[in-house]
């Protein structure tokens, strides 16, 4: 009588992949959930800010001086509720901060997308050139580094002017050369890879080895570095239009709402810098937690 095949027939179980072993990995740390549901919250508000905001507060149409200084929940003529108050204008606080976040948000990604491209693309051609190339690039990124981002940005803005435009370019130009140094530390070590030999060997174009071959096993800093650019390049918009040389009065920007309300902060009328300034101090929070999570699970030591 044959035995019984014990054997078993089922397939192996896939092994999950990198992206989604990584995701799984991002999201066990609860305060990295937490500040990513709050982020893309703080986004759809930004994205949505025309259709969800109780007025458009730089439209001057809708801007009654009678209505000034209201402290939060106050109610005007029209029958609007002022659930964060006005500011000496009349303008709605909370309509404010959701055209303000847009503003912020479009500067800060905006200055770190295009920072991160001629940085990554400048430590790239500094590591695989080399030699005197590398020594000339990497000289004048020390001497971009040895400023202090905030008076780069304010030597910048005192040619270029206002407005939001110059200061994404401000920012830009302050921030590239960080990028710059940490993908040509990361593409020294792949350049004398066997990969790289190989595709050196193979006469593959020089474009072709840095974009193809070198800048995907770069861009694991590069993502870590560009959130945590976001949250510092809002940051510095904040800072510049307080000092009354970023964002003018049309372009608004959580920054210049705070600037509008600091002269009010010792007579009691707290709520017009108050609220900005947490809706400036959560944002940059959510961003930056998040990005301290990129780091840990983006780390080659942590990566199998």
């Amino acid at each position: 009588m044959a035995e019984p095949n014990t054997q078993d027939t089922s397939a192996p179980t896939p092994e999950p992949s990198r992206l989604s072993k990584g995701i799984a990995d991002f999201f066990s740390s609860p305060a990295a959930a937490i500040a990513f549901l709050t982020l893309v919250i703080i986004c759809c508000l930004a994205l949505f800010a025309p259709w969800i905001s109780p007025q458009n507060p730089y439209d001057l149409m809708q801007l009654d001086i009678m209505d000034g200084r209201l402290p939060p929940g106050s109610e005007s003529m029209t029958g609007l509720v002022y659930h964060l108050g006005t500011d000496s204008q009349g303008r709605d606080i909370l309509s404010g901060i959701l055209y303000g976040l847009r503003t912020s948000l479009l500067v800060g990604v905006l200055s770190a997308f295009a920072a991160a491209i001629i940085g990554t693309s400048a430590g790239l051609f500094a590591a695989y050139m080399g030699g005197r190339t590398e020594t000339a690039m990497m000289r004048l990124v020390d001497l971009q580094l040895s400023f202090p981002t905030i008076l780069m940005a304010l030597m910048m803005l005192a040619v270029l002017g206002k407005g939001v435009p110059n200061v994404v370019i401000a920012l830009i130009i302050a921030e590239w050369a960080t990028y710059a140094r940490t993908v040509r530390g990361t593409a020294l070590v792949e350049r004398e890879k066997e990969y790289i030999e190989a595709a050196r060997m193979l006469r593959l174009p020089g474009w072709r080895i840095l974009f193809r071959h070198l800048l995907p096993n770069c861009l694991a800093p590069v993502i870590v570095i560009a959130t945590m650019q976001i949250a510092r390049a809002i940051g510095l918009e904040a800072t510049l239009s307080f000092l009354g040389l970023g964002a003018s009065v049309t372009e608004p920007s959580l920054g210049m709402l705070i600037s509008t309300g600091y002269q009010y902060l010792l007579t009691g009328l707290y709520w017009i810098s108050f609220f900005p300034g947490i809706a400036l101090l959560i944002t940059i929070a959510a961003i930056n937690l998040v990005g301290d999570r990129l780091r840990d699970v983006l780390n080659p030591r942590n990566m199998s």
